[in-house]
């Protein structure tokens, strides 16, 4: 009965002092939106849209943002599921999109991310007026 008890005891300690995996953490997402920063910002558009009001936003809706045909048609509303889909395999889950970047293939830096662009959605950033495009002749 003793054995049973440290056993227990054991597992309990190493719960209590283990990170909980499946929690998504915004600060390790942040170092994975590191690998976004060649093309995307938060606030304003690079190669890359930009990714402030990303949730809810139809895919290709950007104004002035030139899209691919393939995006702009793919219909897909972004949410923590679209992203996660998108993110895991971008080129095939909208094939023909311009963006030639492979994907978060771990499931973790994909959770992580998407908790990291829905904080950074409330951050000051975000929430600054974005300035009107200028007339492009």
């Amino acid at each position: 009965m003793n054995g049973h008890r440290l056993l227990l005891a054991g597992a309990l300690t190493l719960c209590a002092i283990a990170p909980a995996h499946g929690a998504p953490d915004v600060v390790r997402g942040e170092q994975v939106y590191a690998r976004c920063l060649a093309c995307h910002a938060l606030a304003f558009d690079r190669v890359g849209p930009h990714h402030c009001g990303l949730f809810g936003r139809v895919a290709g809706s950007v104004p002035n943002f030139s899209y691919s045909p393939a995006m702009k048609d793919s219909h897909i509303v972004w949410n923590d599921k679209t992203l996660d889909r998108f993110l895991s395999s971008p080129l095939k889950t909208v094939p023909g999109t311009s963006m030639t970047y492979d994907g978060v293939s771990d499931t973790k830096d994909r959770g992580d991310l998407i908790a990291y662009l829905r904080h950074a959605n409330d951050t000051p950033e975000c929430a600054k007026p974005r300035p009107a495009p200028a007339n492009r002749r």
